[in-house]
């Protein structure tokens, strides 16, 4: 069976958009091929149209029965099987504010739900919905994916993103702060990351002045406690049933961490060991007040000034080195301050996600990033630098872990694809140590684990170590994992063929053996055929072709 919808990559209007509320909206062809069946043949028609017949509007029915999220898309201790989800694309949303692509969005949804994708992930932009002015939110771009989603059967991850997109791996597309926010830190520099030699980042307010009325007489904390309340309230009647995960930013790239490895204008290079970012007014201020309480006034002066360079290497600085500053009295105490932080940051924004959404059936998590270069080094020095007080003594991830199951909140965790030997030796690269560290802090905290692969790869071999990885033998196996992320390339005849066998295998809790070749095909592959070639000048039109 061939299905053939063709569509416009081109950006449509707001007036055309109005006229796209259902799929029967869409123009499109359809045509049919015969080709050999197979015993593991994926019925597209028939996803397609229960798809369509159960869709209904959540804005329409009040009383919908809510649908706990741990039992719609996280396995439960009797059910090995790992749901899969998909991230969108990053520019999902226009700076408009409406849906990107949408007939291209739709039969993409209508592919990754044939091949037994639970559901898809999405940024949910402050810089997008708050960027007319304070609590001026615009949620139209995202009412449309979630009806879109809805309707496709799908389940959805919703990220408060509050950090800027733009500058880190993998980012396509540049979405800054809301302007007003950029205005206020033009107005005051001091509230966003400051590293030693002064280099300002602006990805993320810096946590420094979370409980400060800094932005036009609201706290961050207030700014972004009102964001995720005009979410909830927007979406109230997805939140348990269409919309099952709410995933709180709390950093750069959504992650709860310091921006220590910036790559913007080459500042960070793989694998340095990346800076600490404590020399805003405020945070310095907290230092010195840490310092004083200790009875240590010189030492809340500054930050390490033996921490070397972004790009150098642990054995090159004074305070990572093997026997160097941060196995003393002093290294202990910026340690436990620096980190510390961090972990009240954290904490205090997933209270306020808690009050916002316990009862809604959403479940909250919390993304950590993998930093797994320098690992095997007794400082874990690119670790401590993002915040993460993981040494040769002492375990960085329980502390996190236990913040998290204060609210019952997921343990999201990156690097899940990677293994020791395709890392270079000379950076001491572990991700398949680090993330068995992980497995064990969360089991010890009792809080779930799920996962995402780090970087783009659409091979075997990466989705057979997230096969490995999510098995629970030991009782701490994923309860989801997250693959990034949908674009063309995923389409692409061998790299969907690999997809839907992953998420065959992970409907079986990972024990089923992927193929080292392309053995077990399946029929259904995506593929976008460019037409520029053969239509008039300036004609975009693409072909989302299931086969």
């Amino acid at each position: 069976m061939a299905l053939t919808l063709r569509s416009s990559i081109s950006l449509i209007t707001s007036k055309d958009i109005k006229k796209l509320k259902t799929l029967e909206d869409f123009p499109g062809t359809i045509c049919f091929t015969q080709i050999k069946p197979t015993p593991r043949r994926l019925r597209i028609k028939n996803a397609t149209q229960d798809a369509q017949s159960t869709h209904i509007s959540p804005f329409e029915d009040e009383q919908k029965e809510k649908l706990h999220a741990l039992s719609s898309s996280h396995h439960t201790t009797n059910d090995s099987r790992v749901p899969v989800y998909v991230m969108l694309p990053l520019d999902t949303v226009t700076l408009g504010g409406h849906l990107n692509k949408p007939k291209a969005m739709n039969a993409s949804l209508m592919a990754l739900k044939s091949a037994g994708v639970e559901g898809v992930m999405v940024d949910v932009w402050w810089g997008l919905v708050e960027k007319d002015g304070p609590m001026k939110y615009n949620w139209d771009g995202y009412v449309e994916l979630v009806n879109m989603v809805q309707k496709h059967g799908l389940k959805l991850q919703a990220v408060m993103s509050f950090h800027q997109c733009g500058g880190n791996v993998g980012d396509s597309c540049s979405i800054p702060l809301p302007p007003w926010v950029l205005e206020e830190i033009s107005r005051n520099p001091d509230l966003v990351y400051t590293d030693r030699s002064g280099r300002r980042n602006p990805e993320y307010i810096s946590l420094g002045c979370d409980s400060l009325p800094v932005l036009r007489g609201r706290t961050p904390f207030q700014v972004y406690s009102d964001y995720m309340r005009g979410f909830q309230q927007k979406f109230k009647n997805y939140l348990g049933n269409v919309i099952v995960e709410i995933q709180v930013g709390m950093g750069p790239c959504g992650e709860l961490r310091y921006p220590s490895y910036p790559e913007s204008n080459g500042t960070w290079r793989f694998p340095g060991i990346g800076e600490f970012q404590c020399y805003d007014k405020y945070m310095k201020a907290s230092l010195e007040a840490a310092a004083e309480a200790r009875g240590q006034r010189d030492w809340g002066k500054s930050g390490p000034h033996d921490s070397g360079h972004y790009n150098q290497f642990p054995e090159d600085t004074g305070f990572f080195k093997r026997d160097g500053t941060w196995d003393t009295d002093y290294g202990r105490f910026f340690m436990e301050w620096y980190s510390g932080k961090l972990l009240e940051h954290g904490d205090r924004i997933l209270n306020s996600a808690n009050n916002i959404f316990n009862g809604t059936g959403a479940k909250l998590s919390a993304k950590v990033a993998g930093i797994h270069w320098h690992y095997k080094t007794r400082s874990h020095a690119a670790e401590l630098t993002a915040g993460y007080y993981n040494t040769r003594h002492s375990d960085g991830y329980l502390p996190i872990a236990k913040v998290l199951a204060k609210y019952d909140a997921i343990f999201n965790f990156t690097c899940m694809e990677m293994r020791d030997n395709e890392q270079p030796q000379h950076a001491g690269c572990s991700p398949e140590g680090l993330v068995k560290q992980v497995k064990l802090a969360v089991k010890a905290a009792g809080v779930e684990l799920a996962g995402e692969n780090a970087l783009e790869r659409y091979d075997g071999g990466a989705y057979r170590q997230v096969q490995e990885t999510s098995r629970s033998d030991s009782g701490n196996g994923l309860c989801a994992f997250t693959f990034l992320r949908m674009n063309k390339r995923l389409f692409e005849t061998e790299n969907w063929r690999e997809l839907v066998n992953f998420v065959r295998s992970m409907s079986e809790g990972g024990r089923v053996r992927l193929p080292e070749s392309d053995s077990s095909r399946t029929d259904l592959y995506v593929r976008f055929v460019d037409q520029k070639k053969r239509s008039m000048k300036g004609d975009h039109n693409k072909e989302a072709v299931l086969v």
